[in-house]
């Protein structure tokens, strides 16, 4: 499709859903300016407040996903020189690809019987509906392939049996 520009583990899917996203907005809205509304005392306030918060969280190793992006939004809030915001915002979409990234790595349960297998593994695993329109895939319900019982659930046929056991040449 496009030479080869990113070379993280999921940043090109990331960028992908962006830029779905942009166009989608570009669509409804038009193309938009708007003042930044950034540099205010309280969001400098903000960011000491967010980042000892984050900073507290992982002393105690209990850091999520909201405190890092939490801390990157409200630099990005505090700066009121135009480079210095993008260089936050920049930071912002980083953390975003990253967390967007783990979701689509963890394992998720299969919606007939609950036990889980990875989403991102490469291998026929699992199946299920295509996703809705926004929805992202991996929060799509998924059922496994290999197991008649949530096949049939998903609204497939169960595997066909083996009519004969496979045959071995013992005189090769």
């Amino acid at each position: 499709m496009y030479p080869h520009l990113f070379t993280t583990p999921g940043v090109a899917r990331f960028a992908e859903a962006v830029d779905a996203e942009r166009q989608a907005q570009l669509a409804k809205w038009g193309e938009q300016q708007h003042s930044n509304g950034t540099g205010g005392p309280l969001d400098r306030q903000a960011v000491s407040s967010a980042r000892a918060a984050c900073e507290y969280a992982a002393d105690q190793g209990v850091v999520t996903w909201r405190d890092i992006l939490n801390e990157e939004v409200a630099e990005a809030f505090a700066e009121s020189d135009p480079s210095a915001l993008r260089a936050e915002l920049v930071q912002v979409a980083a953390v975003c690809a990253a967390w967007i990234s783990d979701l689509d790595q963890r394992d998720y349960p299969c919606a007939h019987c609950g036990e889980p297998f990875a989403t991102d593994t490469g291998m026929n695993t699992w199946f299920g509906p295509m996703p809705k329109p926004g929805q992202p895939s991996n929060l799509a319900p998924r059922y496994h392939i290999d197991r008649d019982e949530c096949r049939v659930a998903g609204g497939h046929q169960p595997r066909r049996p083996r009519t004969t056991a496979p045959t071995t040449d013992d005189n090769a």
